[in-house]
């Protein structure tokens, strides 16, 4: 029996001509490829030079990070390279900035994006 890929997104992300790069945050400084959706949630590669900084924000809904390679502060915490974090629905998401280059993976929801792939 062949496995279903029904309810799955599965992608490549090893090349430049596998997903498309599209700009992230506000200030020119970040770039991300999504990955992969289901049921409104997505995951992200992001790039990030140092610098970036995200706009404050309340999680709607939960948000997961995995910091692939570099340094980055996270509400007051140094994380590099192997680190995560989990932010609950409702938290405040008030101070990332990258300090060195920066590319991690970015699980979050959406609000109007519920499809099932």
């Amino acid at each position: 029996m062949e496995p279903s890929l029904d309810g799955w997104d599965i992608a490549r992300t090893d090349g430049d001509d596998q997903l498309p790069w599209i700009p992230w945050g506000s200030q020119g400084k970040a770039r991300a490829r999504i990955a992969a959706r289901a049921d409104g949630y997505h995951v992200a590669i992001v790039e990030a030079e140092p610098g970036y900084r995200t706009e404050p924000h309340m999680h709607r809904h939960a948000e997961f990070l995995y910091v692939i390679e570099g340094t980055c502060t996270n509400q007051g915490r140094t994380m590099t390279t192997g680190d995560a974090f989990a932010a609950a629905a409702g938290s405040a998401h008030t101070h990332f900035i990258a300090e060195t280059p920066l590319r991690y993976v970015s699980i979050f929801k959406t609000e109007g994006d519920e499809d099932k792939n």
